[in-house]
């Protein structure tokens, strides 16, 4: 279902690149669910997708999630029409678009923060950490605490060295054994 409303949509507005279109279930969806592999988001979280696109990584995590609720931003308004219409379409309830930059959004907290693709993983610390909150309860039951998970690719040690920062880092390909996913990753900073 989501590959057909995305190929209608995308012929309007175009969020997916041509080529990729009909790869989407690998390319995107899979892609996005890869996040699932490492963080159990539970009933009640709140989530963040920043710079969403046309809804990934969000899109599909709502769908394996349910009973969270995600707040999905861009600063590019078409995008976010594309994410309505697609979750109007399959029923999806439990996402809020907002057209926006996250380093604009000051009166809200979340669990996570994800991303895919969006920015280099300095700025997405600088706009995401101010608005993760800190957990009520120390992490005991094996979860990843709170704080930002990113979807990227490529050779990283250059980004990360500049982040300052020290994320755990797990290869896609571990999860999925696809050549697609050789050199994607799934970086964890917590908050």
């Amino acid at each position: 279902m989501l590959e057909e409303l995305y190929k209608e949509w995308n012929a309007k507005i175009n969020v997916i690149s041509r080529k990729d279109i009909d790869s989407i279930y690998l390319h995107h969806v899979l892609h996005s669910l890869s996040i699932a592999a490492i963080a159990e988001f539970k009933k009640g979280h709140q989530i963040v997708d920043i710079g969403c696109g046309g809804g990934f990584p969000g899109v599909p995590l709502a769908i394996f999630f349910p009973e969270v609720e995600f707040y999905l931003v861009d600063s590019i308004a078409k995008k976010l029409k594309v994410v309505d219409a697609v979750c109007e379409a399959a029923g999806i309830k439990n996402i809020r678009t907002k057209h926006t930059r996250a380093e604009d959004i000051t009166n809200r907290k979340f669990d996570f923060a994800v991303s895919r693709a969006v920015a280099p993983l300095k700025e997405l610390l600088k706009w995401s950490m101010p608005l993760i909150k800190k957990p009520a309860t120390p992490v005991t039951d094996g979860s990843i605490r709170n704080g930002l998970i990113c979807l990227k690719g490529g050779d990283l040690n250059q980004e990360i060295f500049e982040s300052g920062a020290r994320p755990k880092m797990m290869p896609i390909v571990k999860i999925f054994p696809e050549e697609y996913f050789e050199e994607k990753y799934i970086l964890h900073v917590a908050k």
